[in-house]
């Protein structure tokens, strides 16, 4: 899957599956903008990117932000000269009950980066991406399907969102050429479930072991394994898919044992 020539912007790339993705794509032979709010991660794997392809454009930001967020294709753009790819990476877990009465800002602050991160830079993308007849990779979850744990309904309802965003999105830009799908991982060995605190049953500290036992194969996803699926989407051997959901989490959603997620 070369991607020689091509123009890659990769959200939420200093780490997890963002950071894969960017590394996948440079050794792909695209050039890559990663964009993140945390400079000295971002310069990491601007390091990795290198060493595997071309120096990538390190854009940092935080995507919540509106007016930080509308900067980032146009300085990609400004960069490379067009743009082929948009990855939608960026994302966050925060924990809080419908009864919790900080509940409408933790729903805001999840909104905001998981779901209106999208639609702005997809909007301001859609130009460019018409004129190359490129395509938009949304990075979701299995939490869009099921809820995944007691008092996380903002991310699962933003995830929904995301899955939806897409559909509507493929339709819309399905004329133009362009394609937009979405990845949905289940449990990953990333820092954004450690961050969260994201630990059945109701641990202090993540436990990857116990994350197996909830998926029928009875194993956790590696940040690479999501970046081959969004590589895949990406590339011309997905040139007819479109408005596609591509679940890759091990069985998880498949087991019955995805109910011992939820706290008692």
């Amino acid at each position: 899957m070369s991607f020689s020539g091509k123009v890659v912007l990769v959200t939420g790339a200093s780490s997890g599956i963002g950071a894969a993705t960017a590394i996948l794509f440079s050794k792909e032979g695209a050039s890559v903008a990663i964009v993140g709010r945390n400079e000295t991660k971002l310069s990491n794997i601007a390091q990795k990117c290198a060493q595997a392809g071309v120096q990538p454009l390190v854009i940092t930001a935080d995507v919540s932000n509106e007016q930080e967020a509308s900067t980032i294709i146009k300085k990609t753009v400004d960069h490379f000269g067009n743009l082929d790819v948009l990855v939608n990476n960026a994302g966050i877990i925060r924990k809080a009950s419908v009864s919790d009465p900080n509940i409408l800002k933790v729903f805001d602050e999840v909104m905001n980066t998981n779901l209106r991160s999208i639609v702005q830079p997809t909007r301001l993308a859609a130009p460019f991406l018409v004129a190359t007849k490129g395509n938009i990779v949304n990075v979701s979850s299995v939490a869009s399907t099921r809820v995944i744990a007691e008092s996380y309904m903002s991310y699962c309802v933003s995830k929904a969102g995301v899955d939806h965003f897409t559909r509507c999105a493929a339709l819309d830009l399905a004329a133009s050429g362009v394609r937009v799908n979405s990845v949905n991982p289940g449990p990953v060995r990333t820092d954004i479930s450690e961050n969260a605190g994201l630990v059945p049953p109701c641990a202090g500290n993540i436990t990857w072991d116990y994350m197996k036992t909830v998926t029928a194969l009875i194993r956790v996803g590696e940040p690479e394994e999501i970046a081959d699926v969004i590589a895949f989407l990406a590339s011309d051997k997905a040139r007819s898919i479109t408005g596609s959901i591509y679940v890759s989490d091990n069985g998880q959603i498949q087991n019955s044992k995805f109910k011992n997620l939820f706290c008692k």
